[in-house]
């Protein structure tokens, strides 16, 4: 005797929003800082305090351009952006498409993407972190620092 085929559930409109629910709060909260960087332009003076890594050593931190970057990117401007900070421009996109992933998984019921993080890809990180700060940070790499403002 060969049991019945179960039916299989539906998904609820109530819970595709409870699902899709984590992926807007993550966008919302990602979303308010990048407008108040979008309508506060970090390319002028007194807006924001200077980096401490540039204060002390005067090297640009791999981070030293990100709010230009983000500013540019909020203004669709990918190019300012890339030059402002190409390693920002690179970590946005690559958020972006995790999002997508997860946000897609959410309305579909399916499994979202994970980003493990093992020793190996934390030596990684890491290590192109290091090359991006010392190669901007070298005539052959002007190209890579943001602008002096």
């Amino acid at each position: 005797m060969t049991a019945a085929p179960q039916p299989k559930p539906t998904t609820t409109p109530s819970s595709r929003v409870r699902r899709v629910a984590r992926p807007l709060l993550a966008l919302a909260a990602v979303a308010a800082p990048a407008l108040y960087v979008a309508s506060v332009d970090p390319n002028v003076p007194g807006h924001y305090p200077v980096c401490p890594v540039l204060a002390a050593t005067g090297w640009w931190c791999p981070g030293c351009g990100g709010l230009r970057a983000v500013h540019a990117l909020a203004h669709g401007d990918l190019v300012t952006a890339a030059h402002d900070n190409l390693l920002a421009v690179a970590l946005v996109l690559a958020a972006g498409l995790l999002w997508a992933g997860w946000t897609w998984a959410a309305l579909t019921g399916g499994r979202p993407p994970r980003a493990r993080l093992d020793a190996g890809r934390v030596v990684l990180m890491v290590l192109v972190l290091v090359v991006f700060t010392v190669y901007r940070n070298l005539p052959v790499g002007a190209a890579l620092a943001p602008p002096v403002v």
